[in-house]
């Protein structure tokens, strides 16, 4: 019997937030310095949420999902910091993902786990390139301390941009974008790079351990400056982090009115770098402009899959609730067509960008030059897209079932008025086997979730959030592969040969546009697989057992 793999250190949410404090990051919540991250009761909920990704490492019912080897270093480590490296580990971190997202809406530290992925990518590819070893060796001793401490690290990419239609070298303000601006310094006898810039939108910020500085777009030789990727611990000298409130934190929700956001939300922040010194050893490459692309692509497609399965948790919570003010409103969808339809309709969303997130692990492939395994492009990005776009038809389904209750009720201060509260109990209440409570708190937990400011918060994180539609689109038209179907229908329409005999003008010539993007089949690369036989017969099942996230 094999011995059981050495586990790296797991921390409980309760050391997650006392190494916050070990911490001191210039941050400001609302015009006013943080003393304490891990203290602050305006970053609370964001906190809450990430934490629970750390005790969800320790209940032994989850922990097979929320844990896996890490095959450079043999030790056992939480999943939302390892490097995927088969199928099956996609679907492990897309259940385990869906599962702590049914908890808290949004648990945040799968970024980490996305980054890491492509950036071990982007390593690799510039060893190959360059025949050597020196990137994925200094990348390795990163992930190990990253895992072996258990951090959570939050991603620094979306830079402030400036003017749209300029490239990073041209804009008049070069701090639009984080860029290299010193490239040989040395800080008490280490030679790192100095950066400044400004990154405009970082999930997290605050409350991270260390940023991932990344570049958000492909780069070109006169933008060589600001092709950077790094490492940043959040209390770097010249960091500042300017960021909102997490939830809805406050005294005043105290009796009710924010049930879910009140415990569970997200920060975000605006990083502000002002020549912070990086050392090389945290550097995983300075100039390198032309492997840009590809690192914002890998980290893009890890992203996108990722986000299927955190707002699928999401969709859970709507389905739950649905079905609770349903009954709590007298009626059972199981008998009133009109109910029975919307909830459906909220089911078939939500398993249906699900299952796009299934089939992009499923078909996920090797990097060509790492072991890490990739999602499928085409699913990955077909699932968010689905994702991205029918969240508001997620809340507006959460609406039609619930009934205008949600917004019409009133405050939860009348709950505790003795002229008011005994009334409101008798004429507010519907099915009389549902206690008048917990209706209304049902209905508030709706509109915290779909009708406030955490409702809105969701439809606008996930519209953008990882690339807006038309950058999923354009991944799905640039790796879908609409060159073979044309060739199929022209084989059908035996345009292969012309009337006479002749050949035709080549139908597979590789300038014709409709016909670039070719792939044999997706059984493997070679499309050699008989029709009906299964496709992955050694895939793992996710977990080892049936997956605790539904």
């Amino acid at each position: 019997m094999n011995a059981p793999a050495p586990t790296a250190l797991l921390m409980t949410g309760d050391d997650y937030r006392e190494s916050l404090r070990r911490y001191r990051p210039t941050v400001f919540v609302d015009g006013r310095r943080v003393d304490s991250v891990a203290d602050d009761p305006a970053l609370r909920p964001g906190i809450n949420a990430i934490a629970l990704t750390y005790d969800y490492a320790h209940k032994p019912e989850y922990a097979p999902l929320m844990t896996a080897v890490q095959h450079t270093s043999g030790r056992r480590v939480n999943r939302l910091a390892h490097i995927n490296t088969s199928a099956g580990d996609l679907l492990n971190k897309l259940e385990a993902v869906r599962l702590v997202c049914q908890e808290t809406g949004c648990a945040q530290r799968y970024l980490t786990h996305d980054a890491l992925n492509a950036i071990g990518q982007v390593a690799a590819r510039i060893d190959d390139a360059r025949g050597s070893t020196e990137h994925t060796a200094r990348f390795l001793n990163y992930l190990h301390r990253v895992q072996d401490q258990d951090l959570t690290l939050g991603i620094a990419m979306t830079d402030a941009k400036g003017d749209r239609s300029l490239r990073p070298h041209q804009q008049a303000n070069a701090d639009s974008y984080v860029h290299v601006v010193e490239r040989d310094a040395v800080r008490d006898g280490v030679r790192g790079i100095v950066i400044s810039g400004t990154k405009a939108i970082v999930t997290g910020a605050p409350y991270m351990h260390e940023l991932l500085v990344m570049p958000c777009r492909n780069m070109g030789r006169e933008d060589a400056d600001f092709a950077v990727c790094c490492a940043v611990p959040i209390d770097a000298p010249g960091l500042t982090i300017v960021a909102r409130p997490a939830g809805r934190p406050g005294d005043k929700l105290e009796h009710g009115d924010a049930l879910f956001s009140r415990k569970y939300g997200q920060s975000t922040g605006v990083c502000i770098f002002d020549r912070v010194f990086v050392p090389w050893d945290d550097v995983f490459y300075a100039g390198e402009w032309e492997h840009s692309g590809h690192l914002t692509y890998s980290y893009a497609t890890h992203h996108r899959q990722t986000c299927i399965a955190a707002r699928a948790g999401f969709g859970d919570l709507l389905i739950g609730a649905g079905a609770l003010m349903c009954e709590a409103n007298g009626f059972d969808p199981g008998r009133e067509t009109h109910l029975r339809e919307q909830m459906v309709e909220l089911i078939k969303i939500t398993e249906g960008f699900f299952a796009c997130g299934v089939a992009a692990s499923v078909y996920g492939k090797a990097d060509e030059h790492s072991r890490t395994f990739m999602p499928d492009p085409v699913f990955a990005n077909i699932g968010k897209l689905l994702m991205a776009t029918q969240i508001y038809d997620m809340h507006r389904i959460a609406h039609y079932v619930s009934g205008g209750l949600i917004v019409t009720l009133p405050g939860p201060d009348e709950d505790h008025n003795p002229e008011t509260a005994a009334r409101l109990s008798d004429v507010l209440r519907a099915n009389p086997h549902v206690p008048y409570e917990q209706r209304i708190q049902t209905a508030r937990f709706i509109e915290d979730l779909t009708a406030g400011y955490q409702g809105g918060w969701y439809s606008v994180i996930s519209l953008h959030g990882g690339g807006s539609p038309a950058a999923m689109k354009q991944e799905i038209w640039r790796h879908y592969p609409v060159g073979s179907k044309v060739e199929l229908v022209e084989r059908l329409l035996e345009r292969g040969v012309a009337a006479d005999g002749s050949p035709a003008a080549a139908p597979h010539d590789p300038q014709r546009a409709v016909t670039r993007n070719r792939q044999p089949g997706r059984c493997c690369d070679m499309g050699c697989s008989a029709p009906g036989q299964p496709v992955m017969v050694d895939l793992p099942a996710p977990g080892g057992s049936p997956a605790p996230g539904r």
